[in-house]
């Protein structure tokens, strides 16, 4: 490892499940610096362990990243190597070390970024979705009256949506995300590398449904499909696929109906739901009444 007055920040990657996926980059790194700081040190010593290295392990988490963060940085000055680690995944995303990269640079030291496992790569690549452009929301928030309006803030972004969530919040989520963004494609990905590792794709409807009757363990990764655009939406509406999403708003319509509530509240209510126009909806009930055949009597 190269010599020098200052150290050097590395960032690395570990394993999100399969100890196997790590880099020998990774693992010459994590040997040959002057100590590693880990989020959870238990979780890094069993990876370790695992690989027989013996460097030194200091906390660094979010509970301690201020006062932890400064001492880091103090030991780079002087010129030690510190390796950075997350429990899974690539550190500095979504995790403290994000704070730490921001000291190291403010103090002018190097930051080397180590390529390596990615839950949000993971997940979005084998998503079937488009990854093309994608924006990464992290965790959303705990409560639903909050996550609801950041769903909010996220209803007209075009590009594909990957989300953190944890097994215990995942129904409230996607409930919440059905009512905000509306009926869309989905993927969730729980367990990846793992033995139990596991694709969901449908709709988020078909996820509830799905996770409702089976509840999930492990982590989780959601991709959404972004927002259309209005013109694409009226074209989803016309054939294939779109003639499924078309019955699906009539049903809603109807159900809510029968649940008591007027019909313009209904298309109102569906509207908001599937995240397109009110007069779409009517447009879809119109073409429905046309279909359906009138009432004999004999």
């Amino acid at each position: 490892m190269e010599k020098s007055k200052q150290g050097v920040l590395y960032l690395c990657p570990t394993p999100i499940g399969n100890l196997e996926d790590i880099t020998l980059r990774a693992l010459r790194v994590l040997k040959e610096v002057d100590y590693i700081a880990a989020e959870d040190t238990r979780v890094t010593m069993k990876l370790l362990n695992h690989y027989g290295i013996k460097t030194s392990l200091v906390s660094y988490r979010e509970q301690n990243r201020e006062p932890m963060g400064r001492k880091i940085v103090e030991d780079l000055l002087e010129g030690k190597k510190v390796a950075v680690v997350t429990d899974a995944g690539t550190p500095g995303i979504s995790d403290p070390g994000e704070d730490l990269v921001k000291k190291a640079v403010e103090a002018g030291i190097a930051v080397v970024p180590l390529p390596g496992p990615s839950a949000v790569i993971c997940a979005l690549s084998a998503s079937g979705l488009s990854t093309s452009k994608f924006a990464f929301e992290g965790f959303l928030p705990q409560r639903s009256s909050e996550r609801r309006r950041h769903l909010e803030s996220l209803k007209t972004e075009n590009r594909t949506l990957v989300i953190y969530e944890a097994p215990h919040r995942l129904l409230k989520c996607l409930s919440d995300i059905r009512d905000i963004l509306g009926e869309r494609r989905i993927a969730v990905a729980r367990e990846m590398t793992k033995l139990h590792e596991e694709f969901f794709r449908g709709t988020v409807s078909e996820a509830i449904e799905k996770f409702e009757a089976t509840p999930p363990k492990g982590e989780i990764v959601l991709v959404i499909e972004g927002a259309k655009g209005e013109e694409s939406e009226k074209r989803s509406m016309g054939l294939g696929e779109g003639e499924e999403v078309g019955r699906m708003i009539l049903r809603e319509v109807e159900e809510k109906i029968k649940k008591g509530m007027e019909k313009k509240e209904a298309m109102k209510a569906v509207a908001r739901e599937f995240s397109i126009p009110k007069r779409e909806v009517y447009r879809i009930l119109l073409e429905g009444e046309k279909e359906s055949p009138p009432n004999s009597s004999s």
